[in-house]
């Protein structure tokens, strides 16, 4: 065990070990693991020329000669990883003194093991230099030598006798060798370890018998091993005076080599499958898996370029009312529904035609050569008109779709996706759910279109938007309880129906003027007959785009107050699918109403996706049936199940109930035996202006005597 630095070791049992270190005649050295000498005799300190204070906590090359100051740390790193159990024979070396000059000596080392950790002990005897010749031997060997422990290669030389003549550290390290082993020299035994680390040794043995019957040839070949490394083999002949003395084979780990090869062949592939990814999303839906709108854009102006005229067919639809899917089953569902249409519209088609999708609900289809073109048409109408499930709910798709063809004059493709468009357009003007072919006369439609909303506008800036009523009937009371206001709009002398000017107000975002004129209307011209009786009530219909203004609320309640309207006499009505739209700041603003007195009716009910079970989540007061149930009363003597559930169900909820689109006495009759609260429609009345009200009373009463004049005959 070394003693610690600055100190003389204490005697033990009698015996002073310093005193008996420094009589020996070989200087004695104890190097650290860090390189540093910890330890040194008398001899040494004669030997290099150092008091002991000045050398204890240098470093060991301080008194090595040039060419010779690694080799130290080498061996001693090669030591320790066999252990220090190696018989570790002497070799020569050149020392340094303190005056510079050199010295020759014999060194022996061995490890030395304390508390401390790990110590090399170096015993160095002085030797007298011989011949130049010699010396020049002697570097030569040296330099051999260290440039053998510094090569990254497992060195290892064997004779033509076959027995082992020599290897390196790094073969050692690299085979895992016990030194011991090699120390036999039992070179069957050495062979036999090496075997048992190998997974083909049978090959590596006919390798070796392979060469040693051809003692000039050179090779070159991998072993694999059995823990996955693998292992480089060079072998070629040792000669000494052109004479064949053994052979020297050098063995290189490329498992690191391989292991970084196969990870940039890895990420080669790698990015090679994005570039991929990148070039399909770049041409790809990532939806539906469809081609997008650049790839459509690309093949529609190559096949116009390429293909005879009259061979190209656009077809562009999108489905109608998907916006509520999205919103009542959520976006999960609606991108299910998008991915089943995409499926069908591909079965529609042949396989080199393009199905495409633009966006949201946006498909098209590019049809090149194709004899009949109307009849993919309508073969894509009856596909997806066919029921589909998802999540739990049945749902019927339904489409609005455009064809343009190209014409024998050609037709640029801006132009023919413009045409389909248009045709598209008309097809949801006509009642939706079908297809139709572009004619030139669309295209004045379409101008009409953009007339009438600049029309509008001037019509709502000038305050000529009227307003008609049309009155609700209380079977129970017998009289007329309510007025529904409905916007009018009469231009140069003639009246546009509100159901081409309504959606022109929507899509412009006129409606928002609109609606408040219709209000202010109503409160003015309808106050003398609400404040006769507080139990009436006017309702005006509110869409789902003057909701999304956040000031909706507020205007209502201003408005209110300015025209001294109690807004427990005012009735909102609106859509379903208002409930439904992700801006939480619609319901809020339905609840302030509410909170104030107004009350929600909820239109047109039955005809969207929710079920009678939502009623109950709905901020709601009234629903209002819609008159295409009651239209399916013709007799009087139907049973119809679903108008007597749809009432049960609203009463059950506390909901008042009221039938739209009454034209029969015995639609009256049926409706107010299943204690339907409210009715309305032509029966009693058309919508009247302001100055029609008086006439619009009578012909309800009429309509009411004749009815309880029925119901005592019965």
């Amino acid at each position: 065990m070394a003693p610690q630095q600055g100190k003389e070791p204490e005697a033990v049992s009698g015996w002073d070990y310093q005193a008996i270190v420094d009589s020996l005649p070989d200087a004695v050295l104890v190097i650290g693991e860090s390189g540093t000498i910890s330890f040194m005799n008398s001899a040494a300190e004669r030997m290099f020329g150092y008091p002991r204070a000045e050398l204890v906590g240098r470093d060991h090359r301080t008194i090595l000669a040039e060419g010779f100051r690694e080799g130290f740390q080498r061996l001693f790193n090669g030591m320790r990883r066999v252990g220090g159990t190696a018989d570790n024979p002497p070799f020569e070396a050149y020392g340094l003194r303190r005056d510079g000059t050199e010295i020759h000596g014999e060194v022996a080392c061995a490890l030395l093991r304390s508390q401390t950790g790990m110590s090399m002990t170096v015993t160095v005897r002085a030797s007298r230099p011989r011949d130049d010749a010699d010396d020049g031997l002697r570097e030569a060997v040296s330099l051999l030598s260290a440039t053998l422990e510094s090569t990254a290669d497992g060195i290892l030389v064997v004779g033509t006798d076959g027995q082992i003549a020599g290897v390196n550290e790094q073969f050692v390290s690299m085979w895992g060798i016990p030194r011991g082993l090699l120390t036999t020299h039992d070179d069957k035994a050495v062979i036999g370890y090496v075997l048992g680390l190998l997974k083909n040794p049978q090959g590596f043995l006919d390798k070796v018998q392979e060469l040693y019957a051809d003692p000039l040839a050179e090779s070159n070949d991998v072993l694999e091993f059995l823990d996955g490394r693998t292992f480089e083999r060079y072998s070629r002949a040792q000669k000494v005076a052109d004479k064949v003395v053994g052979r020297v084979w050098s063995f290189r780990d490329v498992t690191p080599r391989l292991a970084a090869q196969d990870q940039a062949k890895r990420a080669m592939a790698d990015l090679a499958e994005q570039a991929a990814q990148l070039k399909a999303l770049a041409f790809q839906d990532p939806l539906t898996g469809l081609a997008n709108r650049k790839l459509f854009h690309d093949q529609l102006a190559e096949s116009l370029r390429e293909g005879p005229a009259g061979t190209v067919d656009v077809l562009l639809l999108d489905l109608d009312d998907f916006k509520e899917v999205n919103d009542i089953l959520g976006h999960h569902a609606g991108d299910e529904m998008l991915t089943e249409v995409a499926r069908r519209l591909r079965s529609c088609v042949r396989p080199d035609d393009t199905v495409a999708r633009l966006g949201g609900d946006e498909f098209v289809v590019l049809l090149t050569g194709s004899p009949e073109p109307d009849a993919v048409a309508e073969r894509i109408v009856a596909s997806l008109n066919v029921p589909m499930w998802i999540d739990g709910t049945m749902l019927r798709p339904s489409l609005s779709l455009g064809l343009a063809s190209a014409g024998q004059d050609g037709v640029a493709a801006s132009e023919l996706l413009r045409q389909a468009d248009v045709a598209m357009y008309a097809a949801k003007a006509a009642g939706k759910n079908r297809y139709m072919r572009f004619e030139p006369a669309m295209m004045t439609a379409l101008v009409q279109r953009t007339d009438m909303e600049a029309g509008l506008r001037l019509a709502v800036d000038a305050g000529q938007i009227m307003v008609h009523y049309q009155p609700v009937i209380s079977p129970k009371i017998g009289a007329v309880v309510q007025f529904e206001a409905l916007a009018r709009w009469k231009r140069d002398g003639e009246m546009i129906p509100p159901g081409q000017f309504i959606p022109t107000a929507e899509r412009s975002g006129l409606i928002s003027a609109i609606g408040m004129q219709v209000m202010r209307h109503s409160f003015i011209e309808l106050q003398p007959w609400l404040a006769e009786d507080p139990g009436r009530s006017v309702a005006v219909n509110i869409s789902g785009v003057q909701l999304k203004d956040c000031q909706f609320a507020e205007s209502v309640l201003q408005l209110a107050a300015s025209c001294a309207a109690d807004l427990r006499q005012l009735v909102l009505e609106v859509t379903e699918s208002v409930f439904f739209d992700p801006d939480a700041h619609v319901i809020r603003q339905l609840n302030t109403l509410r909170d104030a007195g107004v009350r929600v009716a909820l239109d047109d009910f039955g005809t969207g996706y929710s079920s009678l079970g939502r009623l109950q989540e709905l901020p709601v007061d009234a629903v209002k049936i819609d008159r295409s149930f009651v239209s399916m009363v013709r007799t009087g003597a139907e049973k119809l199940p679903i108008l007597n559930s749809m009432i049960n169900m609203a009463h059950s909820l506390g909901l008042t109930v009221t039938a739209e689109g009454i034209e029969t006495g015995a639609q009256a009759g049926y409706l107010t035996n299943l204690n339907c609260d409210s009715l309305q429609g032509y029966l009693f009345s058309h919508p009247e202006p302001e100055s029609g009200l008086e006439l619009s009373l009578l012909r309800s009463a009429d309509a009411i005597d004749e009815l309880q004049g029925v119901h005592l005959e019965a």
